[in-house]
């Protein structure tokens, strides 16, 4: 009997390795994309009886602010518009808009050349005047009281005179024409006493000549103020310490009173004016704190009181003015800048909070959120207190510790879910 061996090609051999091989591959990949539908089917169905996983708001017991918001801008309580007493033509203005400025700080120049020629004409009125009434004490007077005194003089001759002439006409030793003559000379001594007596009295205080002097250098004066002053207002000065905030003048503009030129925003208090929804007009009062922050520095909060609440409403508004005072203003706050403002209404200690996001109907008389009961989401009716920015105070339905599910969750009533509390 004749053995036959039978020898395979080499490459046959590795031929089929490989396509054993290739096989345990794909029955592996198989393998694990089964184990991969069933690990998902069973995820599902878990999901569907259990329902998505949703996270919760819980209800906590904590401090609770409720505010008012509104926005409004800075202002002074007052403003001072500057203007020009006098008409004339601006020679020089010395502030820019926005500069600060204290009392009695020159801020505009007018062109004085006709007022200090007035003031010099002035000057040399009420020199004349004063010179007047020196001329009545220092040589009127005297040279009166001289006369006077010579007058007095003659007439006591002049009567010595007459008294002796009588005698002697009465002894007949004289003539009757030597009497008449004797009471010509008494009678002239007399009128010239009385002359006298009057230029005294006319030159002495108090006399009509001194009283006309004295009046006349009393106007004089008057005017000597008067042109002063004008010559005061070419220079227009600030009335207090402040800022600028306006400036509506040039160099070579004529300007007359009664128009502003200049508009200060005085140093002190500074003032936020507010339109609150007049359906806030029942919770702010006078006295109630705020704190505020300029739109420009919103980083920066500094704080406030009301100080004033409108007694109307602006009914094309539907808003009331009110305005608070900054006792203590920030550097950077500037006039006319806008401002958001959060007034402190009212303030629990120990109330029970909610987010805001998870009460559903809060304007309404019947708020609810949507609680978890039996694994299912469920409406509670709950009563509401105070409101804060973001969260709300929940005055009954709810217990600490409680959730609720946000709106935003788009979960139903009804709807299986599994709480997730943050």
């Amino acid at each position: 009997m004749v053995e036959q061996t039978i020898t395979l090609p080499q490459h046959k051999s590795r031929l089929s390795v490989a396509a054993l091989w290739s096989g345990f591959l794909n029955h592996k990949w198989f393998i694990l994309a089964v184990a991969v539908l069933l690990a998902f089917g069973a995820w599902q169905s878990v999901r569907m009886i259990l329902g998505p996983a949703v996270v919760v708001d819980e209800a906590r017991r904590g401090r609770l602010v409720e505010t008012v918001v509104a926005s409004g801008h800075v202002e002074t309580p007052y403003r001072v518009e500057i203007g020009s007493q006098i008409t004339g033509t601006v020679q020089e203005v010395l502030v820019q808009e926005g500069e600060k400025v204290s009392k009695g700080q020159p801020l505009i120049s007018l062109e004085s050349r006709e007022l200090n020629a007035a003031v010099v004409q002035a000057h040399g009125a009420v020199a004349q005047a004063e010179a007047r009434i020196r001329q009545l004490e220092e040589l009127t007077l005297p040279s009166a009281r001289e006369a006077l005194t010579q007058a007095n003089a003659t007439l006591r001759n002049a009567q010595q005179t007459y008294d002796r002439t009588a005698q002697l006409e009465h002894n007949g030793y004289a003539t009757r024409a030597s009497l008449d003559d004797a009471q010509k000379t008494l009678d002239v001594a007399s009128a010239v006493k009385r002359s006298a007596e009057f230029q005294v009295y006319t030159a002495s205080p108090g006399g009509s000549d001194y009283v006309m002097a004295q009046t006349q250098a009393n106007q004089a004066r008057a005017n000597l103020d008067t042109a002063e002053s004008r010559l005061g207002y070419a220079t227009i000065a600030a009335p207090r310490d402040g800022v600028l905030i306006t400036r509506s003048v040039e160099r070579g503009t004529v300007v007359q009173p009664g128009k502003a030129l200049l508009v200060l925003a005085p140093v002190g208090d500074a003032q936020l004016v507010l339109q609150i929804d007049e359906r806030n007009l029942g919770k702010i009062a006078l006295g109630q704190k705020a704190l505020a922050s300029a739109d420009a520095y919103p980083d920066r909060r500094f704080a406030a009181a009301i100080t004033y609440i409108n007694p109307g409403v602006d009914i094309s508004r539907a808003s009331v003015e009110v305005k608070l005072t900054v006792a203590d203003a920030p550097d950077y706050l500037r006039q006319d800048m806008t401002v958001s403002v959060d007034i402190e209404v009212a303030a629990h200690d120990d109330a029970l909070i909610l987010p805001l996001r998870s009460v559903h109907d809060v304007l309404s008389g019947n708020p609810w959120v949507l609680g978890v009961k039996d694994g299912r989401a469920a409406q509670r009716p709950v009563k509401i207190g105070l409101h804060g920015n973001s969260q709300i105070e929940i005055a009954d339905g709810l217990a600490a510790g409680d959730v609720a599910i946000p709106q935003s969750s788009g979960v139903l009533t009804g709807q299986r879910v599994r709480p997730v509390r943050q």
